[in-house]
């Protein structure tokens, strides 16, 4: 399969690195000649969006919304007829994406963690689509972790849920760390680490175990102890900065989704 990246940025860059080591013929091309100094031998750069289109069997399109409709617009004459046109931009509608090309069209929200092939893959389609290009697209996203299949109007809340979260939960535990550092003298490095590996762990034994939330908290917080009185503040005041939280980058994606030239 021929796959096309256009945009080198940071996940434009890990798909085709990705794509390239499982021996995918992989067609790139960037604004930015320079990211591509460090791009690997096996990767096809080609000298304009419209050739690594042309080439390709699913055309990735990598670029800030700002950029995606000139994009589409600029590639869609000479797209083979049956390829597939695939946005990285949950945020913009198939509906828009509709105004610029009538082609196949699916979204694809990745996390950072595919970087070592965990991402939690978000896909959507629209309704020309074939049963045979999902199993396609969703064949060559397994190579950089789990595919979830969402419908269009659960891809915001599902990028937050996987997509954003990793910064939502480095963010938190940032916070966790610079409080604890008040209160020890155990070095910096050594809390940070002390944190990372037990969330990574907690995480492993949730999913191994099939353990909930709440079966981990009772695990561990005993009636009257010093982790109950943790649990308990907790559960008493961070339920309304998480509210908070979604409620502000769910209407930033909402007004990201309005956006016009």
């Amino acid at each position: 399969m021929n796959v096309g990246i256009i945009g080198y940025g940071s996940m434009g860059k890990m798909l085709a690195d990705k794509f390239a080591l499982i021996g995918e013929s992989v067609y790139v091309s960037t604004r930015s000649e320079e990211k591509l100094k460090t791009a690997p031998a096996a990767l096809h750069v080609c000298s304009s969006n419209k050739e690594a289109a042309q080439a390709s069997d699913i055309v990735f399109v990598c670029v800030r919304p700002v950029d995606m409709e000139d994009v589409i617009r600029d590639i869609d004459g000479v797209m083979k007829e049956d390829s597939l046109l695939v946005s990285l931009n949950g945020s913009i509608s198939f509906e828009r994406i509709g105004e610029w090309t009538h082609r196949k069209a699916s979204k694809v929200i990745p996390s950072v963690t595919a970087e070592i092939d965990r991402s939690q893959t978000l896909v959507t389609h629209n309704k020309s689509v074939t049963d045979e290009d999902k199993e396609s697209l969703k064949k060559l996203l397994t190579h950089i972790g789990n595919v979830i299949e969402l419908p269009e109007n659960e891809m915001g809340m599902g990028s937050e849920l996987v997509s954003c979260m990793p910064g939502f939960i480095a963010s938190m535990f940032d916070v966790v760390c610079e409080s604890a550092k008040k209160h020890t003298s155990i070095p910096d490095e050594q809390i940070v680490k002390m944190v990372l590996n037990t969330m990574s762990a907690t995480g492993d034994l949730m999913l191994r175990n099939d353990l909930s939330f709440e079966d981990v908290v009772t695990r561990v917080a005993t009636k009257g102890g010093i982790t109950e009185e943790g649990t308990k503040v907790i559960y008493e005041h961070f339920p309304s900065t998480a509210d908070e939280l979604f409620e502000k980058t769910l209407e930033k994606r909402r007004k990201t989704a309005q956006w016009k030239k």
